[in-house]
């Protein structure tokens, strides 16, 4: 018996030379009974032999190095194993650089062979190898490596000591879930990199909850390579239960610390929990007052009973003023400041503000936010001028509103009661001024790869508000809306992308509703082939928003490099006066995509069904 202990060497490989030796032609000569020679002859023999010579040992000359060259590619020492091992070997095992010279070198080559090459084995399981030198008839030699039988576990025997090993029926299930979760069993192949990878997942799931001090007080994996079996024993010492103390924190210049505090999902004396650590930390780096968030706690021992929180903060600049710009085939080019402040008031409230100018629309807004609780809840106040000149439909929007927001993991809502004036004046047709105020609810669900360029996974949206001519609304009404996104991966690189988006606004008549709470389609992310928001409710000469929509999109993407694609839709949708006076226009074509730096382009051709016309789509959108 012996216990194991296996570490790898590292190695690279080399091309190997061999000499090659030719022979030049031999001298012409003279032999007794060769007839005589007159001098001039003899003369002329002579040069002709010497003629000879330089030639024959220029050609020689000529190709001996590209005979050796050919032969020189050959390695000295080769390696004859199993399949699944090469790699291992090529990659931690290195060859001689040249030639063996004698059977001294041979034999101290052989004996490192063995040493390096039955540890490498011994991590897979592989602990009676045979390796042996053979010479082969090129003269190169083939290093043989049998590995041998594959050793297998005969035993697993996982250990508890500390508060966990106390007599508790909760702390015997916890025992219990955790040898169910070990993943190195009786009869697998005992391999170093799992043996290793176990022990970590043990220690990481016993720290996770309540033992922030565990450790592995003893493991060790005895080896009969006799029988070919190996067993394995671990002792893990959970420590004390760990419970929250106060938090320290460092880092904070210009703000209160209840901006930290308030957001901490645990209260002094609570048990310790290694996720309420990781979600505080989120919380604390989204926060726009900070760039970088370290949350921690001591594992010591001594201060199980109330062990202090370490939050390290770092600050950034409270004001800051940023410039953009871009555009759209919805909205044409458009250019934008933004200024923000997080410390409005002095308070780490969050004022923000934009001013955007597009050539179809121009709006001014500004909100303050507070700060977010324990709950991950809170509230803005904001107001906005908005003016639009789309589909020969110009609207002026005066909006003020109030908002409560929660963002809780993967979902976000937002309940808000805002008042809004709107002036619309429809070319051809008949210009109002609509007011309403709307209690508003939003559910947005969002579980995706990435952020940016999503790759898998979906974005779900609800929508739900009214207002009543009983409350400050000139029309009664209620409108509902639905969105759903889904990214599916393909292969290694491509992606099928739907989406379905249907809303419909329940009311007497359209007339006195606001934009906002209609709807059109058409365009960027909605149906392309068609210009932006022109599939709706004509009146006059205009297109306005109707009381029903739905739309669609089948899209594949097709990534020829990392940054650069290739995609193939089809849209339909439409907008209008009732779900009955629906009819679906289809757009279809193709486009470039590009993964850039500030963010994805879409460059879209598609061609709308109904006209026949080919319309272009692009939209960037850059900061400075």
């Amino acid at each position: 018996m012996r216990k194991s202990h296996f570490d790898r060497g590292r190695g690279h490989s080399a091309t190997f030379w061999t000499r090659v030796i030719s022979m030049n032609p031999p001298l012409p000569c003279l032999s007794e009974n060769s007839p005589a020679l007159s001098p001039r002859t003899g003369i002329s023999a002579l040069l002709l032999g010497l003629i000879f010579f330089t030639l024959g040992s220029g050609t020689a000359e000529a190709h001996e190095p590209q005979q050796s060259e050919a032969r020189n590619n050959s390695p000295p020492v080769i390696i004859s194993a199993p399949e699944s091992l090469r790699d291992l070997l090529k990659t931690y095992f290195q060859l001689p650089a040249e030639p063996i010279a004698d059977d001294i070198a041979r034999a101290a080559f052989l004996r490192r062979a063995r040493q390096e090459i039955s540890e490498l084995l011994a991590t897979e399981g592989y602990f009676t190898p045979t390796i042996t030198l053979q010479p082969t008839p090129d003269a190169n030699l083939v290093l043989e490596v049998a590995p041998g039988p594959r050793a297998l576990v005969t035993e697993v025997r996982i250990e508890f000591k500390g508060d966990l090993a106390s007599d508790a029926p909760e702390r015997h299930a916890r025992i219990q879930s955790l040898r169910a979760a070990w993943p190195l069993n009786k009869g697998d192949p005992f391999r170093s990199p799992v043996w290793e990878e176990a022990k970590a997942a043990l220690i990481s799931s016993v720290s996770r909850d309540d033992y922030a001090a565990a450790v592995i007080d003893e493991s060790k994996a005895e080896v009969d390579p006799a029988s070919g079996g190996v067993r394995l024993r671990v002792v893990v010492d959970s420590g004390p239960v760990f419970y929250y103390g106060n938090i320290i924190i460092k880092g904070l210049d210009r703000y209160d610390q209840k901006l930290v505090n308030n957001l901490a999902p645990f209260k002094p004396g609570d048990p310790y929990r290694r996720d309420q650590l990781q979600v505080f930390q989120t919380k604390l780096q989204n926060l726009a007052q900070f760039g970088s968030a370290l949350v921690s706690v001591e594992p010591d021992v001594g201060a199980h009973q109330a062990a202090p929180v370490e939050v390290t903060v770092s600050e950034t600049q409270s004001q800051r003023i940023s410039l953009g710009g871009g555009y759209s085939s919805n909205t044409g080019a458009r250019g934008e400041i933004n200024y923000g402040n997080h410390n409005f008031l002095g308070r780490a409230l969050r004022l923000s503000s934009v001013l955007r100018l597009e050539q179809k629309r121009q709006s001014l807004t500004m909100a303050v936010d507070s700060l977010p609780n324990r709950a991950g809840r809170w509230f803005s106040l904001g107001a906005g001028i908005d003016r639009t000149s789309i589909q020969d439909l110009e609207t002026l929007r005066e909006k003020v509103a109030v908002t409560r927001n929660q963002l809780v993991g993967k979902t976000e809502t937002r309940i808000g009661l805002n008042w809004q004036r709107e002036d619309r004046d429809p070319k051809g047709g008949v210009r109002q001024t609509n007011e309403t105020l709307v209690l508003d609810g939003q559910l947005r669900y969002r579980s995706v790869d990435d952020a940016l360029f999503p790759r898998d996974g979906s974005v779900i949206e609800m929508r739900i508000g009214g207002g009543s001519k009983q409350l400050l609304s000139d029309q009664s009404f209620v409108r509902t809306y639905y969105r759903h996104q889904y990214w599916y991966p393909v292969g290694k690189r491509d992606v099928l992308f739907l989406r379905g988006e249907a809303g419909y606004t329940f009311t007497d008549s359209r007339f006195g509703i606001p934009q906002e709470y209609l709807f059109r389609a058409g365009g960027i992310q909605s149906v392309r082939g068609y210009d932006f928001q022109s599939l709706g409710v004509r009146e006059g000469q205009a297109i306005v928003g109707g009381t029903a929509m739905v739309s669609g999109t089948i899209e594949y993407n097709h990534w020829l490099t990392r940054e650069w694609g290739a995609a193939v839709f089809a849209d339909a949708g439409d907008a209008a006066d009732g779900l009955h006076r629906l009819d679906l226009a289809v757009g279809y074509g193709g486009g470039i995509r590009w993964r850039s730096p500030v963010g994805p382009l879409a460059l879209d051709l598609a061609r709308g069904q109904r006209d026949g016309k080919l319309r272009l789509h692009f939209s960037i959108a850059v900061a400075f």
